[in-house]
């Protein structure tokens, strides 16, 4: 036989009424904040894998026209034009989307955190 659940003192009662009383303003903020950086994450998600698609497919028509010699790419050179802006891109281009993805929200952390998890979601 089990012991019965712990009855609640009455020096809790007070301290979880004062909690909400204190989060009840910020909870409706709280919560749109999550939603909408959910959503927001799920974009992201979503926009990623266009790109990529569209990359993916111009890589291969780019290969297709060299293949039949309609035209000659150096990959070597592309490589080095493009990796030090992509590299400097990847840094700086997170922390502009996290600016700009929460200016003026009162509720940026519930945001992130709702943004983070949007990214992680398996829909």
């Amino acid at each position: 036989m089990t012991a019965p659940p712990p009855t609640p003192t009455p020096e809790a009662a007070p301290a979880a009424a004062g909690l909400m009383d204190a989060l009840g303003p910020v909870l409706p903020d709280l919560s749109v904040g999550a939603l909408l950086g959910f959503a927001t994450g799920l974009a992201l998600k979503w926009i990623g894998r266009v790109v990529l698609v569209v990359v993916g497919v111009l890589f291969i028509a780019i290969q297709v026209m060299a293949y039949f010699e309609l035209v000659s790419v150096n990959w070597l050179k592309l490589q080095a034009l493009t990796e030090p802006w992509l590299r400097q891109g990847g840094e700086q281009g997170a922390q502009w989307l996290g600016r700009v993805l929460t200016a003026n929200l009162p509720f940026a952390g519930a945001f992130t955190a709702g943004l983070l998890i949007g990214l992680r979601a398996r829909v």
